[in-house]
């Protein structure tokens, strides 16, 4: 599967070990859509078809993701289902992911990255769930991501604050798994992924979902929790002057409204 090119903006290239990297390309910020996540699990599913036993989710650019693509036809603010039928895709996928996270995994960027098994990151990375400080609830599952991996309390801070973890802290509370400088940051995440690759592959895919049965059913309940959420917010001041605040990097003035 060398270098095969699903759509312009996903490439798949299985390297040595059995592992695939998939990568998404919108540089510089990656943000996705409903028809982009769809294609990242395209390219998942296509990769165990084929062989491969481990997977690494990256992407071209400064950041790994900066979240979904507001306004258009698909404006995922309002028609989350669209784009969260494809996330429960993702989540459910068949082979273990690591994830290599540069610069910023912001809102349902962070919700990307947390789909994944493992994550990779770099003193410079920044894992952010601003999704309060846009007025807006938080979606892609987090939910039920966020707390498995840091913990209620954390998750509940982070969420309720729009809050944020980089590099050290990252590592501390549990939202990456490794750090190491950029330069080492992909050759990182393929060692990894080549490790878990390294095991039985029938043993791990049923280890993984034993481990992962109960979140998948939980991510299912809980996007469409997130989904209404979303379609009720949407349309307040409150998110409306969220989404003008951050454009104009200031802080935001709700109403209440």
């Amino acid at each position: 599967m060398s270098d095969v090119t699903v759509e312009p903006e996903v490439t798949v290239d299985e390297v040595d070990g059995g592992v695939a990297v998939v990568e998404l390309h919108r540089p510089p910020n990656n943000f996705f859509d409903a028809a982009v996540v769809g294609v990242v699990a395209d390219a998942i599913e296509q990769a165990a078809d084929e062989g491969s036993r481990a997977v690494v989710l990256c992407s071209e650019g400064r950041n790994f993701c900066a979240g979904a693509a507001l306004g258009g036809g698909d404006d995922p603010s309002r028609t989350p289902m669209t784009l969260y039928r494809q996330g429960i895709r993702l989540f459910a996928g068949p082979l273990p992911v690591v994830a290599a996270v540069q610069g910023a995994a912001v809102g349902g960027g962070l919700g990307l990255a947390l789909a994944a098994d493992f994550r990779v990151a770099t003193p410079q990375s920044r894992f952010h769930c601003n999704f309060a400080r846009l007025g807006f609830h938080h979606g892609f599952g987090t939910t039920v991501t966020l707390p498995a991996v840091v913990g209620q309390q954390r998750a509940w801070e982070l969420l309720y604050t729009g809050g944020q973890a980089r590099g050290e802290e990252a590592l501390r509370i549990g939202l990456c798994d490794r750090l190491v400088p950029a330069d080492q940051l992909r050759p990182t995440a393929v060692a990894l992924a080549a490790e878990v690759a390294a095991s039985g592959p029938l043993a791990v895919r049923a280890i993984r979902q034993t481990v992962r049965a109960d979140l998948v059913d939980r991510f299912r309940r809980a996007v469409e929790r997130e989904a209404a959420a979303q379609l009720t917010l949407v349309d307040t001041d409150d998110f409306a002057e969220g989404v003008r605040a951050t454009a104009e990097r200031r802080p935001p003035q709700f109403t209440g409204r």
